[in-house]
């Protein structure tokens, strides 16, 4: 992996978290496993243009081609339907996963409106991180007269931590500006 996130994970983050988190083991130190973006089409479902902008969108940021989510089950309330596309989402791993969450880190994030650091309220049990960003226009890729509509995104890093402060430490070590609270 060329990723300078990557290098910096193996050669400083890995023995800093073995010492503080008192692992015997370099296998039993946490690591990110996956990251998954995610666009809800919401009440553009039928919008095909909209669509496909979304879908552009995720195709310049990731550099994958996006997957449409269907619903599973029918909900009269929103008027949803069973198999009706009601998203889009990608999953990074390996190598493009690294890239992103660098330029995530030291690009995306610090372009964002208003950007003050990130809650460490967002992680769940396991340690895993969700993050929201109301607009796409943060990322570099995205210039603003290409974007047409603003939509929001969702990104959920997925980690190989067992606890919510494992997760937390991870994420400060690998360069996440969280805030101090």
């Amino acid at each position: 992996m060329n990723s300078p996130l990557y290098k910096m994970y193996t050669e400083i983050v890995v023995p800093a978290l073995k010492a503080e988190g008192g692992y015997k083991n370099v296998m039993q130190v946490p690591q990110i496993k996956k990251v998954v973006l995610n666009v809800g089409y919401g009440r553009h479902a039928k919008d095909k243009q909209y669509i496909e902008r979304v879908e552009r969108t995720l195709t310049l940021v990731t550099g994958q081609k996006p997957v449409r989510n269907k619903a599973t089950k029918s909900i009269s309330n929103f008027k949803i339907r069973q198999g009706m596309e009601i998203g889009s989402s990608v999953t990074l791993r390996g190598d493009h996963m690294y890239n992103f969450l660098y330029r995530l880190i030291n690009l995306t994030l610090p372009r964002v409106r208003d950007f003050r650091g990130l809650t460490a309220k967002s992680f769940d049990r396991q340690g895993n991180y969700a993050l929201g960003l109301k607009e796409q226009l943060a990322f570099p890729e995205i210039s603003g007269d290409a974007a047409d509509s603003i939509h929001g995104l969702q990104i959920i890093i997925t980690t190989s931590a067992r606890t919510q402060k494992e997760g937390l430490a991870l994420l400060k070590k690998i360069g996440f500006p969280f805030t101090q609270k």
